[in-house]
């Protein structure tokens, strides 16, 4: 049991579960985004590395279809990583329009340092929980983002 229970205020008190994930959701944001910056990464690039690391030159369709951001967001991040020297996009040969993504040898070296990154962030994660609970946790967050994106609405349908 959390050693400390947040207030929960009267208007979110019908979704206990929902406002544990959204204060559960900050936190490890925030606490990623903080060892991000100290490898002068923001936010999400990281996800998109190791996308590209386990198969390097994925189209920016494909990143966008496996990291699950809009287009805008993906190409701002791709921008800010190319002006870093983590990865270069050239037109696919089979067809001009289409951008092909890969990493630099400086974007090949990001490998351990993420994976690093990751660990700390289990390990920060995992802290108070037994093994039992861990695993447990897992397949429940995936249970509930199964239910969530059951009745999540069509991008299209929503606006």
């Amino acid at each position: 049991m959390p050693t400390h229970m947040p207030h929960i205020p009267t208007t979110a008190g019908g979704g206990p579960m929902s406002y544990a994930i959204f204060r559960l959701s900050r936190a490890h944001r925030a606490y990623a985004a903080a060892l991000l910056r100290a490898m002068d990464l923001h936010p999400g690039q990281e996800l998109l590395l190791m996308q590209l690391l386990d198969r390097d030159g994925q189209t920016q369709s494909e990143l966008l279809e496996s990291v699950g951001v809009d287009h805008s967001t993906l190409s701002k991040a791709l921008r800010r990583m190319q002006d870093a020297g983590l990865l270069v996009r050239e037109p696919a040969a089979h067809d001009r329009r289409v951008m092909v993504v890969h990493l630099t040898d400086k974007g090949r070296a990001m490998r351990e340092p993420i994976a690093a990154l990751w660990q700390s962030l289990e390990e920060a994660s995992v802290g108070n929980l037994a093994e039992q609970q861990a695993v447990s946790f897992v397949e429940t967050a995936y249970a509930i983002t199964e239910a969530i994106n059951s009745r999540a609405l069509p991008h299209e349908e929503s606006a």
